[in-house]
């Protein structure tokens, strides 16, 4: 176990955390959430000893090995797998076990050639997956994934929720993807106002109770602040009255003792809508019979498809396999070989690309680079569309050559949204943006009223967005009419559970009507389960709401019985108040329990589905 006890942290005058204190208990895995710049990767530092800490302390148990993933690429060994194989522990027998690194290096998309190859010939993605393995194989106590889906494709992602859910001893993960880390997490650690709070269940869980207790919290503050208003009110009425002197002298000594709560401060979230270019035409945009190549290779092969005005299209399948290259000749910055895209006169592209940050001039400012792009003066501001992207006040005279990767992707935003369009054509919009930055761009993009094509391996998008994808798989492109887990359910990813997974000897054989069975009892236990406690909760939810209407109005008298002065009547009102105040919070208890309990069932049935 690792205790971490009133631990505190600041650069200058940024505070991160103050006096925070949690335990990693043996065999938690847990998702560290919180915005960027809040302090993820710096607690990560300060667990493995990289940073000191300004107070607190780390408590790390003797021989406790921890193991975290590292950007930096440093490799001695002449092959892929010899390099993977160099930090692997031994067994019993003195004997490295070389096929557990050629179970993950398969897993996360090097094939069998590849793990011969020197490492320096592999792009920086493919390098960081090295690492990523070689971390994996030397399995220590305690795995520290500061966002280890950046550089992973879609199939990879799927296979590294598969191994770290069958991972045995502690994990702790920062990603901006919300279904991978609720995927694989027991609980959640959040990064909150410079305090960190712990619960058992995933990120919709914790960010529910947060905004319960911070509800609770200005609904407290309201009615003390109420309340104080009230009592000095009364001294200053009263404060001459000889004959109330006793009640004036008991209220200054109640407002003495009141401690003054502060307002939360308001956290910046990503708030703005893309600029819809209105259209009319049902079938506006698509592709005939389109293929590209590099260099001989012909990675896009006889390609149709058709996008109408409300379509939102998921490109899928392994890095490498030619999206960009598709959202490329999608938005004319390339030229097809063969076939054509068409479009109609009225269509306006508002393209997001990967690479296209590198475009940003490191000169200018965000209003600067964000006002270049606007064409409607009339409607939008660059300083206003840059407070949207949370570059408020001074913060847009920041110089584009100082920020972070996901403020140059928010300011890539800005841009966009800066664009009239009615298609949007998206690259990985999601790549260094927070959890609450990607929540926010997928409800933007869900109020779009025009088309979206979006490459992502985002599941959480997937799901969630599309209801058409092409797919890079099976050795060939495939136009999918349907959502994602259709598509799973229907067709799923080409060798997905090939030796990535188990021997073939052990591996099921299984057949879609079975699974299709399966999956519908499962659906049929699921709501059987979960309707009943869903009612139990909308009741209670119902009484809250009746008994809090009553306490307003009960609360209204009281005050009302004090201005008067009626002792009796504020005996009886008094009374009621108390009452009540317990069954409401009797009520809440209740609901809080079935809450747990529906998220816990409601846990076990997602991931058996």
């Amino acid at each position: 176990m690792i205790a971490v006890t009133n631990l505190s942290k600041s650069y200058g005058t940024q505070v991160l955390f103050e006096n925070v204190t949690f335990n990693i208990n043996p065999g938690e895995k847990i998702g560290l959430v919180g915005r960027n710049g809040h302090g993820k990767t710096t607690l990560f530092r300060l667990i493995t000893g990289q940073e000191e800490p300004d107070s607190g302390t780390i408590t790390i148990p003797k021989g406790y090995k921890i193991g975290y993933l590292k950007q930096q690429l440093e490799f001695t060994e002449p092959t892929v797998l010899a390099e993977c194989c160099s930090e692997m522990q031994p067994d019993d027998s003195g004997v490295k076990q070389i096929w557990q690194a050629e179970k993950i290096l398969s897993g996360l998309g090097f094939s069998k050639e590849d793990m011969q190859r020197p490492p320096q010939e592999f792009s920086g993605g493919f390098q960081v997956r090295m690492n990523l393995t070689k971390l994996l194989v030397s399995e220590p106590n305690l795995l520290l994934l500061d966002e280890p889906g950046n550089y992973l494709d879609i199939i990879s992602i799927r296979w590294l929720i598969s191994f770290l859910r069958s991972w045995h001893n502690e994990l702790v993960i920062i990603s901006h993807d919300r279904s991978l880390m609720d995927a694989v997490t027991t609980h959640t650690l959040a990064i909150h106002r410079q305090t960190v709070k712990k619960i058992a269940g995933d990120t919709a869980k914790m960010y529910d109770q947060i905004a319960r207790e911070e509800e609770i919290y200005e609904k407290t503050r309201i009615n003390d602040d109420k309340r104080r208003k009230e009592i000095e009110t009364f001294i200053e009425r009263f404060r001459y009255k000889a004959t109330l002197a006793s009640r004036v002298q008991s209220r200054v000594k109640t407002l003495d003792k009141m401690s003054k709560v502060e307002a939360l401060e308001k956290i910046k979230n990503l708030d703005f809508a893309f600029n819809y270019e209105p259209m009319f035409a049902k079938s506006f945009f698509g592709a005939e019979h389109l293929s590209f190549g590099y260099g001989g290779t012909q990675i896009i092969r006889d390609l149709s498809f058709e996008i109408k005005q409300n379509d939102r299209v998921g490109i899928i399948g392994k890095n490498g396999k030619g999206k960009t290259t598709l959202l490329k000749l999608l938005a004319g910055k390339l030229q097809p070989q063969s076939g054509v895209v068409n479009a109609h006169p009225a269509v306006k592209i508002g393209f997001f690309e990967q690479t296209n940050v590198q475009t940003l001039d490191p000169q200018n400012t965000v209003e600067q680079e964000i006002d270049s792009a606007i064409r409607d003066r009339e409607r939008y501001t660059a300083r206003a569309i840059a407070g949207a992207m949370m570059f408020e006040g001074d913060n847009s005279q920041k110089r584009i050559g100082v920020l972070s990767g996901g403020e140059k992707n928010r300011v890539m935003l800005g841009k966009l949204i800066a664009t009239p369009c009615n298609l949007l054509l998206l690259d990985e919009p999601t790549n260094h943006l927070d959890m609450q930055s990607a929540d926010s761009l997928l409800a933007a993009l869900d109020a779009f009223e025009g088309a979206v094509v979006i490459a992502t391996h985002n599941e959480m998008f997937l799901r969630t967005l599309v209801n058409k994808l092409i797919i890079f798989d099976h050795g060939g492109i495939t136009v999918y009419n349907g959502g994602y887990d259709d598509f799973l359910r229907e067709i799923g990813w080409d060798n997905e559970t090939d030796d990535r997974a188990e021997p073939e000897s052990l591996k099921p054989v299984v057949s879609k009507k079975d699974t299709r069975k399966w999956r519908a009892d499962i659906v049929a236990q699921k709501s059987k389960e979960l309707k009943p406690i869903e009612n139990q909760m909308n009741k209670l939810e119902d009484e809250i709401t009746s008994l809090e209407s009553e306490s307003a109005e009960v609360s209204h008298s009281f005050e009302q019985a004090t201005m008067t002065g009626d002792a009796a009547k504020i005996r009886e009102l008094g009374q009621r108040m108390s009452e009540l105040d317990k069954q409401i919070e009797s009520l809440y208890e209740r609901l809080s329990v079935l809450s747990d309990e529906y998220d816990e069932k409601k846990k076990y049935y997602d991931e058996m589905l």
